[in-house]
């Protein structure tokens, strides 16, 4: 499922994809950070006053930052029956675990 977020200024298109952001059709980011955690939030606010989180490079606005959270938060919330599938979910979420616990 694919949810358009905003076109940049360079005319390229910002979306959704399952559980990421792309940026014209390339893996911008897995995950959203929020600029106040972000080690370079001076310059990035100098060039966008009103981004309040960051995906990738992509600068976002409160409002587009909610819309890529909810895409993402759908996403992860699709259950599907298939086998497959279930193997792929548990292989990420064991993923995940690992690398909270600190191994990569």
């Amino acid at each position: 499922m694919n949810t358009y977020i905003k076109t940049t200024e360079g005319g390229l298109k910002v979306e959704v994809i399952g559980s990421a952001v792309y940026l014209d059709g390339k893996l911008e980011a897995q995950t959203l950070i929020e600029l106040i955690e972000h080690p370079n939030r001076a310059a990035i606010l100098k060039a966008v006053p009103n981004a309040t989180h960051m995906a990738g490079r992509l600068p976002l606005t409160l409002q587009e930052a909610g819309t890529v959270q909810s895409a993402i938060f759908r996403a992860k919330n699709v259950f599907d029956p298939n086998p497959k599938a279930i193997m792929e979910r548990l292989r990420l979420a064991v993923i995940e675990k690992a690398r909270m616990e600190g191994i990569e």
